[in-house]
């Protein structure tokens, strides 16, 4: 059996404040909401037309404090292009974000409104065992980041071309 990640329901305070962020700044569309059984309301959110939803949003949080329920939502990019065009909106929006690679990703990682964790980021075209953490120059052009990304890992453990670790995780997955 093959698990793939499908969505993730927040417990949130601020509805609208979260909303905006979401849909504005995360660019997600609100695809359904209304109530459980429970009677409790639940707001349905997707960039994928194939996914009704990836984010749930159900305003009942009730504590001040930072979220502790989990680390951080991740979210990939298709390329480095698109995760510069996000990085930009996040500039724009006076966001705090910290830039990482972790040799096989480079992602930022930044608070919603209500501090949970969020990562966006887009893969490198190599595998680096985990964890591994450096920070990275958002200016470098693609041909210096690779170069600065290669540099920086190359002599990390478990470091390959990401097809060749895809390729044997592949082949592990069949024979177990």
């Amino acid at each position: 059996m093959a698990l793939s990640w499908s969505h993730t329901v927040l417990l949130v305070r601020d509805r609208e404040k979260m909303l905006d962020f979401y849909t504005r700044v995360l660019g997600f569309d609100i695809t359904d909401q209304g109530p459980i059984p429970s009677g409790q309301e639940i707001i349905f959110l997707s960039q994928n037309p194939e996914e009704h939803h990836q984010i749930g949003m159900m305003p009942a949080r009730t504590d001040d404090g930072p979220s502790n329920s989990h680390a951080h939502i991740a979210f990939r990019t298709e390329s480095m292009d698109e995760l510069r065009d996000f990085i930009a909106g996040v500039e724009g929006e006076d966001i705090s974000y910290r830039p990482t690679s972790h040799g096989n990703t480079w992602s930022i990682y930044f608070q919603d409104p209500e501090q949970n964790g969020v990562e966006i980021f887009c893969d490198t075209p190599w595998h680096v065992q985990q964890p591994q953490g450096a920070v990275w120059d958002t200016k470098l052009d693609d041909d210096a980041l690779q170069a600065w990304t290669l540099e920086t890992f190359k002599n990390q453990p478990g470091f390959t071309e990401k097809a060749s670790y895809v390729a044997r995780r592949r082949k592990e997955r069949a024979s177990a």
